[in-house]
This record gives C-alpha cells, sequence and structure tokens, in this order.
C-alpha cells in the first residue's frame, strides 16, 4: 500500500482549516466546517451510540446533517494512473486524536454505505462546535455505529493498495 507522511506543515494546515482531503487525488481539499455549509447536504437518522466490544449504551445521538465524502471524493477527483485504479483505493479518515477508520472505494461508491458516510457540522438542528467534535465522520449505514463515528476529523487519505 502507498503510504503518505503528512508534513508538520500539512498538519498545522489541518488544524487550521479543519480537515483535509489528500493523496491520490488530483485537487486535494482543505476544507473548513464553514464551508461544508455550503455543500448540498443530507441529514441522517438518529442512532444509538454503543460500545463494539461491549454493546454497551452510551447515548442517544439525534440526526447529523452534513456533506457525503463521496461528494468530495468526487470533488477532488481520483487519481486513475493505470486503468482501474479506484477499484484498489482506501479511505482512510483520521481524527486529530490519531483515531482512524476506512472505507473501500467499492464501499462507498459501490454499495448503500457511501449514501451514508456523512461528514457532519450539525446535530439535530443545531450547529456542531469543535468542543461538540466538529467536523464529526460517521457511518449511518454501519450495523454498530460507533466503530466508525470519528470526532474531530484531521484528514482523510486515499491510498492505491498494490498487488498482492
Amino acid at each position: 500500500m502507498e503510504m503518505m507522511t503528512p508534513t508538520v506543515a500539512a498538519v498545522e494546515h489541518a488544524v487550521a482549516a479543519d480537515f483535509v482531503l489528500t493523496g491520490r487525488v488530483l485537487r486535494p481539499l482543505s476544507l473548513s466546517v464553514e464551508q461544508l455549509r455550503t455543500y448540498d447536504s443530507v441529514l441522517g437518522k438518529p442512532f444509538d451510540l454503543r460500545c463494539f466490544t461491549t454493546n454497551r449504551y452510551i447515548r442517544r445521538v439525534e440526526p447529523y446533517r452534513g456533506v457525503r465524502l463521496t461528494d468530495l471524493v468526487e470533488q477532488a477527483g481520483l487519481r486513475n494512473d493505470a486503468p482501474g485504479d479506484f477499484k484498489r483505493m482506501v479511505f482512510v479518515a483520521v481524527a486529530q486524536d490519531g483515531y482512524a477508520v476506512s472505507f473501500s472505494w467499492h464501499e462507498l461508491f459501490n454499495t448503500p454505505v457511501g449514501e451514508q458516510v456523512l461528514i457532519a457540522y450539525e446535530c439535530d438542528g443545531q450547529p456542531l462546535s469543535v468542543e461538540d467534535g466538529a467536523p464529526v465522520l460517521y457511518s449511518g449505514a454501519d450495523i454498530m455505529a460507533a466503530p466508525r463515528h470519528l470526532k474531530r476529523l484531521a484528514r482523510v487519505v486515499v491510498h492505491l493498495l498494490g498487488p498482492m
């Protein structure tokens, strides 16, 4: 897998801009929560946040409003140096605290999951602040929401998996 290590400047820029979309893209994006509000938005469904390992109830999460990750990826454009490269791509979302989650290209663009992976800036009709965890990335189609519920999104990096 192609690994990209962000520079100190890129990480500092990510903090200032809220998050970046980089890696195997044609046009890297650097977006603030306020800029996200200018995109077409999607309203998710409320869900119960539960611990993945114990199934312990954590809290009820009211509907998030945000931008589909697929819309941002389409705006950035994927590098397709060889025919079909995009089919071997994985998207790694990383929070400010280092927590990371991943999605495959097939999952985002070839299943209903992609329609419900949001980068949220609002919850229950109220704007999310940095203290609330903005921006929040979550997958509304997952059976258990907690493992791919990420607060303070710092970056999404697109990687190309190599031949096995």
